[in-house]
C-alpha cells in the first residue's frame, strides 16, 4: 500500500444504497467499505446529511470523489431521475424536481467535507476505473436506473443521458431496464430487454467495447453478451474515485474549463 500522496474518500451514491471507502494513492482500499440504505424522499438536504454521516465512518482523507446517479455539469445537478421521486418507481414529484434542478452539489459537498471534492455521474466514475483508452468505449451501469458514459481514446466525453432514449413499447431504456421494472416483469424478461438495450446503445454509439457494471450487472450471463461486451465489478464505482481526479484535470467533461460563471 502506498503511503505518499493523497487519500481519497470515494462515495458511490445509488438509488438504493450509499457506499463509501477510503483509497490510497494507488486505489487500494484502506478502510472497510460501508453501505447504508438511500433515504427517501431524498431532497438535497437529506442527501447531504446522509453523506456527511457516512463520511464520519471512515478514516482521515485528503480529498473526495462522488459518483452521483444523475446528470452533473460543472458540479451542478442538471437532472436526477432517482431523487426526483418520493420513492422508487413513483412518478416525479414537482417539489423534488425543483429542489434538485440546478443544485450546486459539488460546492455543497465540499463545504460539508471541508476537503477538495469532485462530483460526476456515477457511470462516468465507474468508467474512469475500467476504460482502457482503446478507441470508443461505452460504459453502462444497471441499477435503480441505467447510467452511461462514453470515452474516446481514454478521454471522458461530456455526459449524455443516452438511456432516456425510447424503445420497448415506448418506455425509455432507463425505465425498461431499471430495477423497478425488473421486479415487475422478472429476471428472464428483464435480461431480454437489457440485451435489446445493449444493441440499441451499440447502434447509437458504435463503440469498440462496452463495459457493463452496476448492482444488476451480476444478473446477466457474461457468456451470452458477445465478444466486445464485458461485465465489470460493481466496486469499480468506488475505485473510479482515484481515476476521476487523474482524468478530471483540464477535462471539459467534468467542468474544469476556466469560466467566469457556471452555465
Amino acid at each position: 500500500m502506498g503511503d505518499s500522496g493523497p487519500r481519497t474518500l470515494a462515495i458511490d451514491v445509488g438509488g438504493t444504497g450509499l457506499k463509501a471507502v477510503v483509497l490510497d494513492p494507488e486505489g487500494e482500499m484502506i478502510s472497510e467499505r460501508v453501505r447504508v440504505e438511500t433515504p427517501y424522499p431524498c431532497p438535497p438536504s437529506v442527501l447531504l446529511d446522509a453523506l456527511d454521516k457516512l463520511a464520519k465512518t471512515q478514516p482521515e482523507y485528503d480529498r473526495v470523489s462522488v459518483g452521483f446517479p444523475g446528470a452533473i455539469r460543472r458540479g451542478r445537478v442538471r437532472e436526477v431521475p432517482a431523487f426526483s421521486r418520493r420513492g422508487q418507481g413513483e412518478p416525479p414529484d414537482p417539489d423534488l424536481v425543483r429542489k434538485w434542478s440546478g443544485f450546486e452539489l459539488e460546492d455543497s459537498l465540499q463545504e460539508r467535507f471541508g476537503r477538495p471534492t469532485r462530483v460526476a455521474n456515477d457511470a462516468d466514475v465507474q468508467g474512469c476505473a475500467v476504460a482502457t483508452g482503446a478507441g470508443m468505449e461505452l460504459v453502462i451501469t444497471l441499477g435503480t436506473g441505467v447510467g452511461c458514459a462514453v470515452f474516446f481514446d481514454g478521454a471522458l466525453l461530456p455526459h449524455m443521458e443516452l438511456s432516456h432514449g425510447r424503445f420497448a413499447e415506448g418506455l425509455s431504456i432507463e425505465v425498461a431496464c431499471g430495477d423497478h421494472h425488473r421486479e415487475k416483469i422478472g429476471n428472464k424478461a428483464w435480461r431480454k430487454l437489457v440485451m435489446s438495450a445493449l444493441d440499441t446503445f451499440e447502434a447509437m454509439v458504435l463503440p469498440d467495447h462496452i463495459f457493463i457494471g452496476g448492482g444488476n450487472a451480476k444478473r446477466l450471463d457474461p457468456d451470452t453478451l458477445g465478444p466486445n461486451r464485458t461485465v465489470v465489478p460493481n466496486i469499480s464505482g468506488l475505485l473510479g474515485g482515484i481515476k476521476l481526479w487523474e482524468r478530471a484535470f483540464g477535462a471539459a467533461a467534468l467542468g474544469d474549463v476556466p469560466s467566469t460563471s457556471k452555465s
